[in-house]
């Protein structure tokens, strides 16, 4: 059963990839083209529509698997500054700040720069990951 799951992980890995990579790239068309915007709608040259920006093209090559580990870096770090500058000052604690999805974002792209891009990856069709 091991080894079945363990040949099994680069196609999960590579799942979670696009699924993480489709949730934070439409943050980015939301802040960015206000499509099916919701709440996101900030200000052009504004934080958020610069944090949007980042999630529409690092997001964009994070969920076709291009430059994984880079892309992947680059949005932990600003999941990582999403959550001190917009929910630490409220409180600690993600269940009352607001930032749970910040923090898991975070260390699962933290994850990702360690692991790679998974199958179904341009990284992987070109042999670099």
């Amino acid at each position: 059963m091991d080894k079945y799951l363990k040949d099994l992980q680069p196609t999960a890995l590579g799942i979670l990839r696009i699924a993480f990579g489709l949730v934070i790239f439409s943050f980015g068309t939301a802040k960015i083209f206000h499509f099916h915007a919701g709440q996101f709608m900030p200000p052009e040259g504004s934080m958020p529509w610069i944090a949007g920006l980042i999630e529409l093209v690092v997001g964009f090559f994070f969920l076709i698997g291009f430059k994984t580990r880079i892309a992947a870096f680059i949005l932990s770090g600003e999941m990582a500054a999403a959550y001190f500058v917009a929910h630490f000052p409220k409180s600690f604690f993600p269940t009352e700040n607001g930032g749970y999805a910040a923090a898991v974002f975070c260390f699962v792209f933290l994850y990702f720069v360690t692991s790679g891009a998974g199958k179904f990856s341009v990284d992987r069709m070109m042999g670099k990951d």
